[in-house]
């Protein structure tokens, strides 16, 4: 095999352009997910520190 050949080959060969496309989709779905465990932490730790929320007032009577 000729140096034109091998190198040919081994542009044509996708085998690990599909590896690294799953492993940045998983890497994207884990960021976004991380973050919007995040964002509703937060919101149900504002819901129940509130001392307005109609939420805190119904677990006090």
């Amino acid at each position: 095999m000729t140096m034109k050949n091998l190198l040919q080959q081994f542009i044509e060969d996708e085998s690990g352009a599909t590896a690294v496309e799953y492993g940045l989709i998983l890497t994207v779905l884990s960021l976004v997910i991380i973050g919007g465990i995040g964002k509703a932490a937060d919101a149900l730790q504002w819901l129940f520190s509130d001392n307005n929320s109609r939420l805190v007032n119904a677990f006090a009577h």
